[in-house]
């Protein structure tokens, strides 16, 4: 259930392993989100190479290979490399949401794997045997296993979870382009400001089009102001808070007219149900986080792979589902944690970078992390080392 990057991804590995796997998307097409960009870290670009899929993301978007952080008054702290900078189909690739989407659900239906949209869940029927889905339009679904990939607002976990709901996570964050820029920044570099009051950060694509974010901690923003928000209003909320520093970030604002959106960060509790009976979550259905480790899509592409394997490898659904929860839980409910804290300004991270979408955050991309590539490498047998 769910087409974007979580859903998308699950079918590519599921398909893979040798499984007969439908997509069922509720959006009519391929992109929800078109807005707001990311950036998909080394771990995500290593388990997409699992799923045969790098050249599909390659294709779009750009690299980024160091990252660059000044302070408040502009100067420059540091400069260093990104990810796993040296190995062209692991570096950090910036894209913007919708176009990856676009991009994973054609790479889909090029292998075959069918994909239904304008399918929206409304109920489902757990038996002993099967699971059967009933949508919308009432027509029906029936499998060995129904795995929800629908994204923060998920119905597969409202059904078996009800009282699991998304919380604020301490901030709202800003996203823009300007073409209009001074700033030319630096090639495949991503800038990281630590301003006195925003965590900035900003890069420009090959085509010298600014994409930036500000991570602002405040109360949330009202659903009205969500809703109702025009690219000035929001610019004017910003500005003043950026002018108070000096260095790039108050006139990359200023220089966005209308490409300019804003969202509250939030969160999913750690502790989360994910599976019951024949139902699983995954992605941020399962895991949610804030922003500010910039993992999301990533840990969404490494659950793909993991839980195609544990369900390859294990004897049954049910020993491949437990198998599944303990590789993956320590792991996303590290980074939740991790980037809540940095949200709610409760704890300093590590490294030279502030957070954001993309820079190292919790460390998830960090280069030798032996446990992680071998549950990504596809050869490897997940449960023989579970015995």
């Amino acid at each position: 259930m769910g087409g974007g990057i979580a859903g998308a991804g699950a079918a590519l590995a599921l398909h893979k392993a040798g499984f007969d796997v439908t997509v069922y998307e509720a959006h009519p097409d391929s992109a929800e989100d078109i807005g707001a960009f990311l950036t998909l870290a080394s771990n995500g670009m290593r388990a997409l190479a699992q799923t045969d899929a790098s050249d599909a993301v390659t294709a779009i978007g750009f690299p980024l290979t160091s990252m660059r952080v000044l302070d408040d008054t502009g100067a420059e702290l540091a400069q260093v490399p990104l990810g796993e900078a040296g190995t062209p189909h692991l570096r950090y690739r910036c894209l913007r949401r919708g176009d990856l989407n676009a991009a994973l659900q054609a790479e889909v239906t090029r292998r075959g794997i069918d994909i239904r949209h304008g399918k929206r869940l409304v109920s489902v029927d757990d038996g002993p045997d099967t699971v059967t889905a009933h949508f919308a339009d009432g027509t029906t679904a029936t499998g060995d296993l129904l795995i929800g990939a629908d994204g923060l607002n998920s119905t597969v976990r409202r059904l078996n979870s009800p009282h699991t709901r998304p919380t604020y996570a301490g901030q709202h964050v800003f996203y823009g382009y300007t073409g209009d820029a001074s700033e030319t920044g630096r090639p495949e570099t991503i800038t990281m400001v630590r301003g006195s009051s925003v965590a900035f950060g900003y890069t420009v694509s090959p085509e010298g089009e600014t994409y930036w974010f500000a991570r602002v901690s405040d109360a949330p923003l009202t659903a009205d102001a969500l809703a109702e928000g025009t690219p000035g209003g929001l610019r004017d909320l910003l500005l003043p808070l950026l002018r108070k520093d000096a260095g790039p970030a108050a006139d990359l604002v200023a220089a966005t007219t209308d490409r300019l959106m804003v969202t509250n960060a939030t969160e999913l509790p750690t502790g989360t149900p994910w599976s019951s009976g024949r139902t699983l979550i995954i992605g941020d259905a399962a895991h949610a986080a804030s922003p500010a480790t910039g993992q999301g899509a990533s840990m969404a592409l490494e659950d793909a792979v993991v839980l195609a394997k544990s369900l390859r490898d294990a004897p049954d659904t049910e020993s491949a589902l437990a198998l599944y929860d303990r590789l993956r839980r320590p792991r996303v409910e590290h980074n939740i944690t991790v980037s809540g804290n940095i949200s709610r300004g409760t704890r300093t991270p590590s490294g030279p970078g502030p957070g954001g979408p993309g820079p190292r955050g919790a460390g998830a991309d960090r280069p030798g992390d032996d446990d992680l590539v071998r549950q990504l490498e596809w050869e490897t047998d997940l449960w023989q080392p579970a015995r």
